[in-house]
């Protein structure tokens, strides 16, 4: 009797060159590898991804069309830094919509209140290790895990288009005010206990509060 030889399973397939080049230069974006001001050239973009200048290219198109870089011809691709309106914009809408929601999700049901847990003590450990790119991506699925308790596919819909400005504000902050990080994890201890004792009308001032701080911070106008 023959034993099967076992076949070597295909090797993964790789996704297209220029969604790598994509994902690499929006990821060092968001977590200020690339910062605002920073020129990226094809040539080492190319290089540093291990593609041809044509997909670079094409990515570089598809980031302009998102507002994260502007394209300068025979120069290279210059990363925007987050403008003064940009921040004013996005906090604005993220009051309208996450104080609507927190009010909404009053009361919690149980799973609510098991995930945002769940993250803030993910967010802790982040924080404790030193990264702060993580732990800002982790505050932003703690106040989307409100958003999407309130049921409203169009608002959840309107934050995630917010997700990067989000991310890019939410890293700059923590890098720029670290003595800053303690008091957002305790912000987020108050939503939870507010949730889960079914005050509302706490869940939303501290929701107001704690928002309206990233304006202020991200803007250099407090300390």
């Amino acid at each position: 009797m023959q034993t099967a030889v076992p076949h070597p399973s295909p090797p993964a397939k790789q996704p297209p060159a220029a969604d790598r080049v994509y994902t690499h230069v929006k990821q060092g974006v968001l977590d200020r590898s690339y910062e605002g001001g920073t020129l990226l050239t094809e040539g080492e973009l190319a290089e540093a991804v291990g593609v041809s200048r044509t997909p670079v290219r094409e990515a570089l198109l598809r980031l302009e069309v998102e507002g994260l870089i502007r394209l300068y011809p025979k120069k290279g691709a210059l990363v925007l830094p987050v403008s003064a309106q940009e921040i004013s914009d996005v906090v604005e809408t993220r009051l309208l919509v996450e104080e609507y929601a927190a009010r909404k999700a009053v009361p919690a049901p149980p799973g609510l209140v098991e995930r945002l847990a769940e993250l803030l003590e993910q967010q802790k450990a982040q924080v404790a290790s030193g990264d702060l790119a993580a732990a800002a991506a982790t505050d932003r699925c703690f106040h989307a895990e409100i958003v999407r308790s309130a049921g409203n596919e169009i608002l959840s819909r309107l934050y995630d288009q917010m997700r990067d400005r989000q991310l890019r504000m939410g890293v700059a902050v923590m890098y720029s005010h670290p003595d800053r990080v303690a008091r957002t994890l305790a912000e987020h201890e108050e939503i939870l206990q507010a949730l889960r004792a079914g005050e509302a009308d706490t869940a939303v001032g501290v929701v107001h509060r704690h928002v309206s701080r990233v304006s202020l911070l991200a803007r250099g106008e407090v300390r």
